[in-house]
């Protein structure tokens, strides 16, 4: 089931962000920030929240919002599944939702943004595997020899 972020969500999203060891601290930071964010302020139009949860367990989450200034591109800031439960389906059940969430929104673009690094190769793999393409791409920008690499996805409304 995938659900709206409650206040009793932070404990688990927390651990499950900090065992993940593809992101940096301070990519942890931003993360718990966006989670606090939403929490503060539930109706929040750039952080929605929501988790994954089986068998009363959270298994991961995903962070959607409009993006400033336009009527219609959302970004997909976060999708994160429990290292320990990869590879069976969540993080697909995740992006499905974000995608139908941005949909219910009449969006018409969703973005995601990531790193060239090596270590997110999966991520990039994942993206393609859902029919993203990449539609920009920054060199050097997170640092040197470490690009943005942004993927987009076309929702039809």
């Amino acid at each position: 089931m995938i659900r709206k972020l409650q206040v009793n969500d932070r404990e688990k999203l927390v651990s499950i962000i900090e065992s993940t060891n593809n992101f940096s601290d301070e990519e942890k930071k931003i993360a718990m920030e966006l989670i606090d964010d939403a929490l503060g302020n539930p109706n929040h139009e750039y952080y929605n929240v929501f988790v994954y949860e089986e068998n009363s367990t959270i298994a991961g989450y995903h962070c959607t919002g409009k993006r400033a200034l336009t009527d219609g591109v959302y970004d997909l800031y976060w999708i994160v599944v429990d290292q320990n439960i990869q590879n069976k389906g969540i993080g697909k059940q995740l992006l499905d939702h974000a995608e139908n969430f941005v949909k219910e929104n009449r969006g018409r673009w969703i973005l995601a943004e990531t790193s060239s690094k090596d270590s997110y190769d999966a991520t990039r793999n994942f993206y393609m595997r859902n029919n993203y393409s990449i539609v920009s791409q920054i060199k050097d920008f997170y640092k040197v020899n470490d690009n943005l690499i942004v993927f987009g996805k076309y929702i039809r409304t």
